[in-house]
């Protein structure tokens, strides 16, 4: 799987370990920054990776920062991505079977790295169930595709 990974500063170090995890286990990656924890602001690395899923040059993206909300809030912002912020396991799992999550945020600050790792490989293997959950992404991405932000 070819997967983007960006992060600003608080979310650096997690980043990396989770790169490092990733290229061991096969996948492809490419990284979006930040490349070093000096101080950045998230919304230019989620918006990069996020943008690589929507293009279709990267399968999935794994955004990296202090909490996950301000990764959660500016990826959310590219049409057609929908970003799951995940804290365990379960949350991954359903962010993909029920919501077909191509965006995982993760809050490097509160989330050790053995769990971020399982909760990596669980959001990586867990399939999108469709079925009645078709209807509600339907949903979202014609509100996408016919509503413009307010002037």
């Amino acid at each position: 799987m070819i997967i983007a990974l960006s992060s600003d500063h608080r979310g650096f170090g997690a980043k990396e370990h989770v790169k490092t995890y990733l290229e061991r286990a096969g996948h492809k990656v490419l990284d979006f920054g930040c490349n070093a924890p000096t101080s950045c602001d998230y919304p230019d690395t989620g918006i990069a990776g996020a943008e690589s899923v929507a293009r279709g040059d990267t399968e999935r993206a794994i955004l990296f920062c202090g909490t996950g909300i301000g990764m959660s809030m500016a990826a959310n912002k590219v049409r057609g991505i929908r970003a799951a912020l995940c804290h365990d396991e379960l949350t991954a799992e359903m962010s993909r079977r029920h919501n077909n999550a191509n965006v995982l945020c993760l809050p490097a600050d509160l989330v050790g790295e053995e769990l971020m790792r399982r909760v990596v490989d669980v959001w990586i293997r867990t399939d999108y169930e469709g079925g009645r959950h078709e209807r509600r992404l339907q949903k979202i991405a014609e509100y996408e595709n016919n509503h413009r932000a307010a002037p």
